[in-house]
């Protein structure tokens, strides 16, 4: 079974202390792929700094509505997409609301379905909030206060999406938060307790429950 799971640094495994990424030991797709064994194939698809449909003028190629499509036809024929998208797009250059972002979510959700070689099923992932005070000194300056608000605001907009997708959703934020660290990306607790939840999804996705919410 072909596993894409697509999404930013939280999927790609960004340590919070910046020293790097975490080996395949510690970031929730490495840990779901040992839950699950070896009938299963993660392919990971992390990227720092990844939007759903955001250009972003600092960085190339993190606008996911860019890239879905191509990386979708690489990994052909696939059984489940998990998409975690999202805090990205809270960034304070976007003033996007968090109705905007899921908007922009279902977009990328419709061209991977247009690329894909056969019917997969899906999982949304609301991803985790991002901490009080993520935009203060010597934390992260593309975030503000108002960055926070609509990161928790997210989860209800993206139960909409998966609706209407007919996908499972997942809220990150109830297994996981940031880490006391950067106030932004997962801890190895996180990670874990990620991995946990999304495995438990993916059982119930299996027994004929695709539109667990």
């Amino acid at each position: 079974m072909n596993i894409l799971c697509f999404g930013d640094s939280n999927t790609w495994g960004y340590k919070p202390d910046k020293s790097g990424r975490y080996d395949e030991n510690i970031r929730w797709t490495g840990l779901l792929q040992k839950k699950l064994g070896s009938g299963y194939h993660i392919i990971e698809e992390g990227l720092c700094g990844r939007t759903t449909v955001f250009q972003d003028e600092l960085r190339e190629g993190r606008r996911g509505l860019d890239l879905i499509g191509v990386t979708v036809e690489m990994h052909n024929p696939i059984d489940l997409m998990i998409i975690m998208l999202g805090t990205n797009d809270c960034k304070t250059r976007y003033r996007a609301s968090a109705s905007v972002i899921a908007k922009g979510l279902d977009q990328v959700i419709r061209k991977a379905r247009q690329n894909a070689s056969r019917h997969f099923d899906l999982l949304v992932i609301s991803p985790i909030h991002l901490g009080v005070g993520v935009g203060d000194a010597d934390f992260d300056p593309e975030f503000d206060a108002a960055s926070v608000a609509v990161s928790r605001n997210l989860a209800n907009e993206y139960r909409k999406i998966a609706l209407q997708n007919h996908a499972a959703f997942l809220n990150a934020s109830d297994f996981a938060a940031p880490s006391v660290t950067d106030r932004e990306h997962m801890d190895e607790k996180g990670h874990a307790a990620l991995a946990d939840a999304v495995y438990d999804k993916i059982l119930a996705l299996q027994k004929g429950l695709s539109n667990v919410i």
